[in-house]
């Protein structure tokens, strides 16, 4: 999949993007920063004022004016000579004639596309779920993917008699809400499906954490817990599991996990497997047609495998790489991925990916500050700092460079900020 860029930045040229999330809108105004002088239209199908995602089940949620913060100004589109197109979806993508087609009917030409569809949530088809009503007939499950899910959700709690909230689930997207939940005064529960929260993505070190911190909290966390069935009595919904224990609702989140919108790609013949597969300019299987964000699977120099990551950074990085090949000027590939989550007053911090790990350490700070180091033999995988912006960067800085860390500096309490110095 190795492709040159051969057309000349001409002004006739037009790049179009389908999908204006965090990738397609930093795409644009990379693009338009480097000097590109042609259309560029951005494509879609929410109809907000393109904003910011990972307040949604946050900051949004707790806020008293449930209100989007918006990724730019809508004069900025303007100034920037960005033509935006909200409120539509594409149906196709044409590989060969080099066009789309919108839900609408109409045709786009373009001479480079950009796809950054993202993910959406998945449902699992849980017996009774679509049958979760109001008495208005109004949907009582929610996902936590749009502006709209939010305020669907925050709707859904204040017109709630008890606030009694299930959440289906018990990932950072769960996790997150739960926290923002007990904020607003509701009661909540988080069943998860395997024996411990986060199971597939982190140790049980920061597994045991969380789940502490949130127990603590007032959170009613049940774990090896498979949901099978929503009934309905009178105004309330009964979750209810396959060992029989039920949990009642007066609506219900769902969390357990995300399906990739990479259905346009595919049927226009560019090669996905697990996320649309792209170089380090971000280039498909076909050279005018480039994917970024939540929706690819690129190789990692670092990590040495193929990777998806869902994060701002991924998204931010591969909207700059496609932008910058694009306006014919030298691109940095994505660096060392990294992710965040905030719950209740705790900041977990995440450098690398901790897959594939043999030794972990725990570093300790004080009650409130540690990190979890997570190493395959004597190469730093993976960081994971709770509260500790100095674990976070040192990792970070090893993990970048290749450095050594000194495994007996890391497990004194007083040693953080030596353990990078004093390695070999």
């Amino acid at each position: 999949m190795q492709h040159i860029n051969t057309e000349q930045n001409d002004i006739d040229l037009n790049v179009v993007v389908i999908g204006a999330s965090h990738a397609g809108v930093n795409f644009a105004f990379n693009l338009r920063q480097q000097g590109w002088l042609g259309a560029i239209t951005l494509i879609d199908s929410d109809p907000e004022l393109p904003y910011h995602r990972p307040p949604l089940s946050k900051k949004t949620l707790q806020a008293s004016d449930t209100i989007a913060s918006p990724l730019k100004a809508e004069k900025a589109y303007k100034d920037n000579n960005l033509s935006l197109y909200l409120g539509q979806t594409v149906t196709a993508i044409n590989s060969e004639t080099k066009t789309i087609t919108l839900a609408c009917g109409r045709l786009i030409t373009f001479d480079k596309l950009v796809i950054a569809t993202g993910c959406s949530a998945f449902i699992p088809a849980i017996k009774g779920l679509n049958e979760t009503v109001d008495a208005q007939g109004s949907h009582q499950y929610f996902s936590m993917r749009t502006f709209v899910d939010t305020k669907a959700i925050k709707a859904a709690l204040n017109n709630s008699r008890d606030k009694q909230v299930v959440i289906i689930g018990g990932g950072y997207i769960g996790l997150e809400s739960a926290s923002s939940f007990v904020a607003l005064g509701a009661n909540v529960t988080v069943i998860e499906k395997h024996d411990k929260i986060l199971s597939r993505v982190t140790s049980a070190v920061m597994s045991d954490f969380l789940t502490d911190l949130h127990q603590s909290k007032g959170v009613n966390l049940q774990t090896s817990k498979d949901v099978v069935e929503i009934k309905h009595q009178s105004n309330k919904h009964i979750v209810v599991c396959s060992d029989g224990s039920q949990y009642p609702a007066d609506f219900i989140l769902v969390g357990v996990g995300v399906k990739l919108n990479t259905q346009l790609a595919s049927a226009a013949g560019i090669e996905a497997d697990q996320g649309i597969k792209v170089n380090e300019a971000c280039q498909t299987s076909h050279p005018d047609i480039f994917a970024i964000g939540d929706c690819t699977r690129h190789f990692s120099k670092i990590y040495q495998r193929w990777i998806r990551l869902e994060s701002v950074q991924n998204a931010v990085d591969q909207a700059k790489s496609a932008a910058m090949f694009i306006a014919k000027q030298q691109y940095t590939p994505a660096a060392v991925p990294w992710f965040w989550s905030d719950q209740y007053l705790y900041k977990l911090q995440i450098v690398g990916l901790a897959n594939g790990y043999n030794e972990l350490i725990v570093h300790k700070e004080t009650p409130e500050q540690f990190s979890v180091w997570y190493f395959h033999d004597d190469t730093l995988l993976c960081v994971e700092a709770v509260n500790s912006s100095k674990a976070y960067v040192l990792g970070t800085q090893a993990i970048k460079q290749g450095l050594s860390v000194n495994k007996a500096l890391l497990r004194i309490t007083t040693a953080l900020s030596k353990t990078l110095s004093q390695s070999t």
